[in-house]
């Protein structure tokens, strides 16, 4: 006999029992919205993780994972008297109409550069409703502090590229990448203080997550790629060096990057 599939509503009820005080796990009943979404953070990055790799069963496995916090906080919410896993799944649902009325309403849209101009439109609409009769809205309002810095750097310049504040060009980003290395070489040399190099350094970094955004890059993704090859990379030196006994640190810097050059020829 074939065992059914569990369903959504099993997955809800499966949590309900889990955060039960009388009968449910210790471990989750003491969970709090606070404890709980370094977990949900670490689950969006293990599903980026099993995209890179192109590993469709581990990306199943850690959608799953990831849906699990979402249920998770639902539960707490509901507990709580807030709202319940139905009001996320409403508030979503209405969300994604509102921006897309080319598709639910008689909006029209050319391409998908249209769609998104028309979806950060709708957006700024929102900031603006939410921030009610105060401080007029900026352009750069609910741009999450508690984002990746390289992630919140690409979208306060998406942000303000929508108003015009952008190069057309992609020469001009470069030049500033150049600009912005003289400025720490500058700092270095001079010996200056931490924070003055770390500002530096800052800007350097700001002005390469714009070229990654002008040349349609997502740095994060790109970086990760760099993360694999160093990784498989040094990997092979650590290889090479085990077959002749030695670890890295027997070796000299000289002869890591000889068989780092190889590497690159090989992996």
């Amino acid at each position: 006999m074939v065992k059914s599939r569990h369903s959504l509503n099993d997955l809800l009820q499966i949590m309900s029992d889990l955060r039960d005080p009388e009968t449910g796990c210790p471990w989750d009943i003491e969970q709090d919205f606070n404890s709980i979404a370094s977990y949900t953070i670490e689950e969006a990055y293990e599903v980026a993780d099993a995209i890179s790799r192109n590993d469709m069963s581990s990306l199943k496995d850690e959608l799953g994972d990831l849906l699990l916090q979402v249920v998770y906080h639902a539960r707490m919410a509901e507990e709580a008297g807030l709202f319940d896993f139905a009001d996320i799944a409403d508030a979503i649902s209405t969300k994604m109409i509102r921006r897309h009325p080319h598709v639910f309403g008689d909006a029209v849209v050319t391409d998908s550069k249209a769609q998104s101009v028309n979806w950060e439109n709708i957006k700024a609409e929102e900031r603006a409703i939410k921030k009610g009769t105060g401080k007029a809205p900026s352009i750069l309002d609910d741009v999450p502090v508690a984002l990746p810095a390289m992630k919140r750097a690409e979208k306060l310049q998406k942000r303000a590229a929508l108003v015009g504040f952008d190069w057309p060009k992609i020469a001009p980003v470069i030049g500033k990448i150049r600009e912005e290395i003289t400025e720490l070489e500058s700092e270095l040399s001079a010996e200056s203080s931490q924070d003055r190099i770390e500002d530096e350094l800052g800007d350097l970094l700001f002005a390469v997550v714009n070229l990654a955004r002008k040349i349609k890059v997502e740095p994060g993704s790109a970086l990760r790629r760099t993360n694999l090859k160093f990784e498989q990379r040094f990997q092979f030196i650590e290889g090479m060096l085990a077959k002749q006994g030695r670890a890295p640190q027997d070796a000299s810097l000289d002869e890591m990057e000889s068989l780092w050059q190889r590497a690159k020829t090989e992996k």
